[in-house]
């Protein structure tokens, strides 16, 4: 069997190779034989020069062998490898990643006798992919994941003592290896070797080569340094950002780790899975918090841990033991999270349990290693930012097919120069072979990637000057052609400081109660007692809705696990024993002491606190649903009081026993407030023709009510739940007065009259049955996991949409990943105030200070709009009174002084950059780094910045196509039919043509987005009608001036016979064809330049306009003969009189029938959403046929 599944969510299937012996490689033996009958018949036969041209391309062909084995997996292993069907024959495998997962790859197979196995015959099979090590499994017949510890029983971990001989450490070091992050550091010359291998790149040099065969030295030269120098640019960004990376590591820190019956001090480094280890809150030399050097489960003992690393979450998370835990239940780490330590996160402070049997000899917290290296979390981070979805770059598919495209043209006229080169006996063989492989490579711009690249880097400055931050540049166009975009909604849409509002559904009422002193005593201790919330460093730290529900009752808690009312004289409330928040059992209790009495306090959410009490309150369902239906957040607070018991008794008590037989206390009812701009920033979305989606974690009443207020949702809203009568499901109204049933072949015509809207529990329903006939349909997603938000957005994309996911938080990184747009908040600066008040500050600064010489810094940020959240306000002086170093008197100032010191401080890090156009590097220190696009926002503006810069970016692509395919229709012509008249371009000449050329290109690639979108869409694709029938229609007219021109040229010609293979000399022909080429080019830019609604026009994009005006200028004089010296130095003989103006009305006439033919298409064929429905349709069908298979 030469091929084994896998079907993993890393690795699809493995194919099984053997290296060929290098003579029996098809890039060695048919090339011998090739050379050798070149040898043996092609000298003899031809003359020396013929035979060296056939050599040559021999040699071509070889070396191009040779790149496509680099080039292209499956080509390099058909000449390199052959297919075994036994494994023992192998020596390497071919591996082909999950969908959106990568390119494939050849890596290495291992084999290898096992460490203290009794047989010697015992051998492992495996191979390393990404970081990743998987082994042949007998019983499987396939290859599955290293396993590691983390799915045993509580049981096993509890009675763990860790590896008890030196003979299990070494088997466990074999296995599993050293605990560190090891991926080699690439070199400068390396990156500059990959860059130089890319196909396009090979291909630019082939021409310059050609070029300078031509005589063409300064052009080609000009063209070859331009080249090198944009390419070490590209690999020195890129070891900027590897290097960036390769300094997180895992922390040195020495542990107290229990092997072999006895505690000994160990580095980090060396933790294997399955140690018992000691830790704690430790520091480095300069006061710094050690982190975390593995996943690892807690035995004994809780911890304060700080996950902003993983999660962007900046609310410290409460890590308490397994004790008390079922003996026989099994770990699963995501949903038990509460019990584990994550790799790379800090602990704040910790709690050592002296109770347990085995005890910690240093007082820190007995835990047993999980997972170490690249499987942590941490680990699988940073596996994510390696190598998790296929480098987006500028070569794309589109390019190549487009180049195809001008290639016809190329082949058609270098056919036509070989057939009548042919005719003529007594031309040189390899001048024509030579004209006729530039007329073919002229085709094909060698400034194309650098063009698209220079498009890409605008926009990276232009973003992260608003603070919004690219890892994968080559994204950005996608932003353009997004259709669709997904948000999550707590602490994205919504804000994340809660709102106490009161209790609701006491004593059989339905009204909220917000004045505390009419709350029941119980209802308020239940409040102060049942939460998570800790004192670090002497600071109350935790959920902010626990700390707005302390707030709202006016208690107080101290660091003594004690809660009491500010006012009155109410009773202390002692904790004894928590049982955390889970989230899949959506619930957390409490045990307490008031006075000598215990009770059990618990809360969550009301439906799973439904099934626990002894009396359900009549109106209960109807009273928590009328709150979440207004969008608030409700939580169910109930009770019981214990039996007499000692407080070690209490602490022991089972979870179950605790949370259940409740009496009702009621709703403690929160608000969480929708941030100031997101209706705004939504319906802009809206109404430029994107469509909107919510994933959320949150309960489906409250999703749907927000999703109504920022747009999201506009027509009756349907949520599809389990049937209350019957077997199956149905959607409901919010209000349960509208019902219908479930089929999920009615979903397309539902969607049409109602929004729809799916839980958590329906999508996994949907994952057995057929999740492509409904997810597309739906626009708000509610208790969602994070593996589902994945799921959604793969779904998105399989039927042909393009996404944009904006969260936070680590449970959106694989969604941000999945998303071809992610876009991760990170709420590190306010958005800025915008609108009158931050103009009027800004006046008042600028008539009070001085006006000393500017800094660096407000000569970069002075007169440019540093626009912080999307909503361009003009920030003149900002920097001025920093430097003019005055205090300012009026009080009303610090607002805007403080402002002004955030937008100082972000201009400073921009400046760090010595060159500043290339874009900054992401600093790593947050899960973000698993999205593409960082904002540090609190406010889901950055989306629209985003995606106008798209735009911006795809439009400028569009339009340099357009112009490179016009100028190489040009070229092929002038360079083959003139050619054949002996009309040649002088050195001089080609360089002025190169340079003018760039200079626009540049210009036009700084044209800025404006700042509104608009409701026409840009076209997403370079093959359309409209892009086709305006290069054919221009190149028609062009065509028409450039042989109307010649012609005339040619009347005032001597009768004279120019060779086409003599050296350059000036004539009339070639003055006429240099001018008129060059107003062409102008024309070209000019007609084709993307204004509005995407970008500024060219009135806006004042370098462009001066470039245009001053190339205009230019031929005018040269044209006009006004300066003898400037055209003799340009090779450029005089006119006949009268055929100046001829030429110059000419050009005015062919520029007014290119300009309104463009104007006509854009009328006739404007962007337009892309037809999804109809790909959905295709791939639903397609998964029905293969289940009926």
């Amino acid at each position: 069997m030469s091929r084994f599944h896998v079907g993993g969510k890393v690795v699809e299937h493995v194919d099984l190779l053997r290296k060929k012996h290098w003579a029996w490689r098809l890039d060695v033996w048919p090339f011998a034989i090739l050379y050798v009958l070149w040898v043996t018949a092609v000298v003899p036969s031809l003359d020396f020069a013929d035979a060296v041209i056939v050599l040559g391309g021999l040699a071509a062909l070889h070396i191009l062998v040779g790149l496509f084995t680099a080039w292209s997996v499956d080509f390099g292993c058909f000449v390199q490898y052959s297919r075994v069907n036994d494994i023992h024959h192998a020596d390497a495998c071919k591996i082909t990643p999950a969908k959106f997962c990568g390119s494939k790859e050849v890596v290495p197979l291992h084999f290898r006798k096992l460490a203290g196995s009794s047989s010697s015959d015992v051998e492992e099979i495996y191979f390393d992919f990404r970081k990743q090590r998987f082994i042949f499994s007998k019983e499987n017949n396939t290859f599955c994941k290293l396993p590691y510890p983390t799915k045993e029983t509580f049981g096993y971990y509890l009675k763990n003592t860790g590896h008890g001989t030196d003979a299990k450490v070494a088997v466990a070091t074999e296995n599993w290896g050293r605990n560190v992050f090891d991926y080699p550091q690439p070199t400068f010359p390396k990156l500059m070797k990959e860059n130089c291998m890319e196909p396009f790149f090979v291909f630019q040099v082939f021409c310059v080569g050609l070029w300078c065969l031509d005589e063409y030295w300064y052009y080609s030269l000009f063209t070859l340094f331009m080249l090198f120098m944009f390419e070490s640019t590209m690999a020195k960004s890129r070891l900027k950002t590897l290097t960036e990376l390769r300094r997180v590591r895992v922390d040195s820190q020495t542990l107290m780790v229990h092997r072999c019956g006895k505690w000994v001090k160990l580095p980090g480094t060396d933790l294997l899975p399955g140690d018992i280890v000691s830790i704690g809150r430790s520091s480095g030399q300069n006061g710094e918090d050690k982190s975390v050097p593995a996943d690892m489960l807690i035995l004994a003992g809780t911890a304060i841990v700080n996950e902003a690393i993983l999660t962007g979450e900046s609310t410290p998370q409460w890590k308490v033991c397994v004790v008390g835990r079922g003996f026989e239940e099994k770990l699963s780490v995501k949903r038990d999270k509460s019990h584990v330590l994550f790799g790379g996160t800090k602990i704040l402070q910790h709690t050592p349990d002296k109770t347990f049997p085995l005890r910690t000899p240093d007082g820190g917290c007995l835990a047993v290693v999980l997972r170490t290296g690249f499987e942590t979390s941490q680990g699988k981070l940073m596996r994510t930012i390696l190598f998790s979805t296929e480098r987006v770059t500028a070569n794309s598919w589109e390019s190549g097919l487009f180049i195809c495209f001008l290639v016809i043209f190329a082949v058609v006229a270098a056919g036509y120069v070989l057939k009548k080169g042919l005719e003529d006996p007594t031309r040189s063989k390899y001048k024509l072979l030579l004209s006729c492989s530039l007329i073919i490579t002229s085709v094909i711009p060698p400034e194309l990637p650098m063009e698209l690249s220079i498009a890409v880097n605008t926009s990276l400055i232009a973003l992260a000057r608003r603070g919004i931050y690219c890892t994968e540049p080559f994204r950005i166009p996608f932003a353009g052609k997004v259709d669709i975009c997904c948000f999550d909604k707590t602490g994205t849409l919504t804000s994340d400081d809660m709102e106490f509002c009161g209790v609701g559904g006491l004593s059989g009422q339905t009204d909220l109660e917000s004045d505390m002193s009419k709350v029941p005593v119980r209802a308020q201790e239940i409040l102060a007692s049942c939460h998570a919330l800790v004192f670090v460093d002497n600071k109350l730290v935790g959920d902010p809705l626990e700390k707005a529900a302390l707030k709202g009752i006016d208690w107080s808690y101290k660091s003594d696990e004690k809660a009491m009312p500010k006012k009155g004289g109410g009773q202390a409330v002692q904790i004894v024993q928590r049982h955390h928040f889970a989230s899949h059992l959506k619930r957390m209790a409490v045990v307490v002491r008031i006075q000598e009495e215990f009770f059990a306090f618990v809360k969550g959410a009301p439906e799973t606190i439904q099934d626990r009490l002894v009396d359900l309150p009549p109106h209960y369902v109807e009273t928590y649903k009328r709150y979440t239906r207004q969008g608030s957040r409700v939580l169910a607070l109930a009770y019981k009081a214990l039996p007499d018991m000692t407080v070690s008794e209490a602490r022991n008590l089972e979870r179950d026993m605790v949370e259940s037989g409740l009496t009702f206390a009621g709703f403690a009812v929160f608000n969480c407030p929708i941030r100031a701009d997101s209706a705004t920033v939504l319906s802009e979305l809206k109404e430029s023709s994107h469509d909107l989606a919510m994933i959320t974690g949150d309960q489906a009443l409250t999703a749907c009510h927000v999703a109504g207020q920022v747009h999201i949702v506009s027509k009756p809203v349907l949520i599809l739940t389990p049937a209350r009568s019957t077997m199956g499901y149905e959607w409901i109204s919010p209000d349960e007065m509208e019902t219908h049933h479930y089929s999920e072949n009615e979903v397309e015509a539902l969607s049409e009259t109602h929004d729809l809207c799916i839980g958590g529990d329906c999508i996994e329903m949907l994952q057995r049955t057929n999740a492509i006939h409904v997810i597309p349909y739906v626009k708000v997603f509610a208790r969602v996991a994070p593996q589902q938000k994945e799921l959604i957005l793969t779904t998105f994309k399989s039927v042909g949409r393009m996404t944009l996911m904006c969260g936070d938080g680590t449970n959106d990184v694989g969604a941000l990943k999945q998303a071809h747009v992610g876009v991760a908040l990170l709420n590190a600066v306010p958005p800025q105030q915008s609108g009158s008040t931050s103009k009027e500050s800004s006046k008042d600064e600028t008539s009070k200070s001085l006006k000393p010489k500017k800094s660096k810094v407000s000569s970069e940020s002075s007169g440019k709009t540093v626009n912080v959240n999307g909503e361009g306000s003009k920030s003149k002086a900002v920097a001025r009174s920093e430097t003019a170093g005055q205090p300012i008197a009026n009080r009303h100032l610090t607002a805007a002084e403080a402002q002004r010191q955030k937008l100082k401080k972000m201009m400073d890090e921009l400046n760090e950059d010595p060159d500043g156009r290339t874009a900054p590097v992401v600093k790593l220190g947050d899960a973000s780094m698993a999205s593409p696009f960082t904002a540090k926002h609190a406010s889901v503006a950055p989306t629209t910045d985003i995606i106008r810069q798209g735009r911006s970016t795809l439009v400028t692509t569009l339009q340099m196509f357009k112009i490179l395919g016009l100028n190489c229709l040009a070229t092929a012509y002038v360079l083959s039919v003139m050619y054949l008249d002996g009309v040649k371009l002088g050195d001089v000449q080609a360089t002025i043509s190169g340079v003018f050329t760039a200079a626009f290109f540049l210009f036009i690639s700084h044209a800025r987005p404006l700042p509104t979108l608009s409701a026409e869409r840009p076209h997403p694709n370079v093959f359309c009608a409209y892009v086709l029938l305006s290069l054919l229609g221009q190149f028609a007219i062009h065509l028409f001036f450039l042989i109307s021109s010649v012609k005339e040229a040619e009347k005032h010609m001597p009768e004279e016979c120019i060779e086409p293979d003599s050296e350059f000399h000036p004539n009339l022909v070639n003055t006429v064809s240099y001018m008129v080429s060059m107003m062409l080019q102008v024309a070209t830019f000019a007609v084709n330049y993307m204004g509005h609604p995407f970008n500024q026009s060219i009135s806006e994009n004042k370098p462009f306009r001066y470039a245009l005006l001053a190339a205009v200028g230019f031929f005018t004089v040269i044209t006009s003969d006004i300066f003898r010296d400037l055209n003799d130095s340009l090779k450029l003989v005089p006119l006949p009189p009268g055929m100046r103006d001829k030429l110059l009305v000419w050009a005015l006439l062919m520029f007014l029938t290119c300009y309104s033919w463009e104007r006509l298409l854009r009328w006739a064929f404007p962007g337009k959403i892309p037809a999804w429905r109809k790909r959905q349709r295709q791939a639903a069908a397609n998964i029905d046929k293969k289940k009926q298979l």
